[in-house]
């Protein structure tokens, strides 16, 4: 384990103290919060002694995509969080919120805290910053801690300055043998799952990615995963209702940063000024799920279609790239598949006979007909999705049996 410069000083800030007969609390040993290791944490540390630390992959699983700047663990994305596990009595988190805070639930990013599998807090962020209690007990116990974003990055972010247990031997829980990465638009963001008032229509208090088919399909196989999905987003083509392309909506140009939002911190930061380090996710699978907003565009017209096919083959050279060893699916078709034949099937065959990589396949999901029921903007129930997760999940399986 990493012994960090800061790390050492509290150590020896600490023996200090105890030399001069003094006492100090771990965050004024050093002048501000502390960044301890799960092997600091270890050590014959009082039950009663604070630790805040910035979560890192040190002392947390990172889940998805996230992103650390000026002392700020950033999550944007769907279903992006952390997990960890301590020994203690309580524990909190410090979150602060981006300028999204504003505009009310609409806009304002959802969160979950679950412990030992249970979710305890189910919130909006609505202020710059706020220390959520995790949890508290009256023994010391050893307890599991994840902290989800259940809303999507484009409307709104939040960061992670601090968390503060009360207790020792702070450690990420375990990796899963299997890792899926997600690419997609609103369906898989979870997109209205909250709300099954097809009038209705988008709101980040509705929206939770964990009741979408990507999550589910990824419990169903047990395997970590990361998504980079945004409502409205396509690949040529945000969602229109004029025929008219919309290219501020595209998911291709944005897929290599760290995330994308309208939200930012601070007047300055923005999360799409990170570049996403793609060897710290490996998936075995990548799944495409985009074409739902292309089709808005494209309806019928040949030549959109066309440019549509060829526009995602050139897409998937540059997942290729990011992934070489993944078997990427292309799947489309839970609130349409119009584009699935001539669009994501062509797409596939330009993309093989180019580059001879045959580790890459399509999958048409069943087309929502309303007997499971519609969520805001008709976008698919929870019912819906779970159709569409045990479809993808039983095509990862025959493809990891060949």
């Amino acid at each position: 384990m990493k012994v960090t410069k800061k790390a050492v000083l509290s150590a020896a800030a600490a023996l200090i103290m105890m030399i001069s007969g003094c006492a100090a609390d771990t965050d004024s040993a050093v002048g501000g919060t502390s960044e301890v290791s799960s092997t600091t944490m270890e050590s014959d540390t009082p039950m009663d002694t604070n630790f805040s630390f910035l979560p890192s992959a040190e002392t947390v699983k990172l889940i998805g995509r996230t992103a650390e700047d000026e002392g700020i663990l950033w999550l944007a994305l769907s279903a992006s969080g952390i997990e960890f596990t301590f020994t203690g009595t309580s524990a909190t988190v410090d979150i602060v919120g981006d300028n999204m805070i504003s505009n009310g639930k609409d806009k304002q990013a959802r969160f979950a805290i679950y412990v030992d599998g249970e979710k305890t807090l189910d919130a909006q962020v609505d202020a710059e910053a706020k220390t959520y209690e995790i949890c508290s007990f009256d023994e010391a116990r050893e307890t599991t801690v994840k902290i989800l974003k259940l809303s999507e990055a484009a409307e709104s972010t939040f960061g992670i300055r601090n968390i503060t247990v009360n207790g020792t031997d702070v450690k990420p829980t375990g990796s899963k043998e299997l890792k899926i990465e997600f690419i997609g638009d609103s369906i898989t963001c979870g997109y209205g799952v909250d709300d099954e008032v097809k009038e209705h229509h988008f709101s980040t208090s509705t929206e939770d990615a964990t009741r979408a088919y990507a999550y589910k399909a990824a419990q169903l196989l047990d395997a970590d995963y990361s998504l980079v999905s945004y409502s409205g987003h396509g690949i040529i083509s945000g969602y229109t209702t004029n025929g008219k392309k919309v290219k501020g909506q595209l998911v291709p140009p944005v897929y290599e940063q760290f995330a994308k939002s309208y939200g930012s911190y601070g007047g300055i930061f923005n999360v799409s000024s990170i570049d996403w380090n793609f060897g710290s996710f490996r998936p075995d699978f990548v799944v495409i799920n985009l074409g739902t907003n292309d089709a808005s565009y494209c309806g019928n017209d040949p030549e959109k279609i066309e440019d549509y096919a060829v526009s995602y083959a050139e897409f998937l050279k540059v997942v290729r790239e990011h992934n070489p060893d993944a078997h990427i699916i292309c799947a489309l078709g839970v609130m349409g598949d119009s584009l699935y034949k001539n669009g994501v099937c062509k797409a596939v065959e330009l993309y093989t006979t180019e580059t001879g990589d045959t580790a890459v396949s399509s999958l048409r999901l069943t087309p929502q007909n309303g007997s499971t029921g519609y969520a805001a903007d008709w976008h698919p129930t929870e019912a819906t999705h779970e159709i569409a997760a045990n479809e993808l999940a039983d095509e990862i399986k025959r493809l990891m049996a060949e």
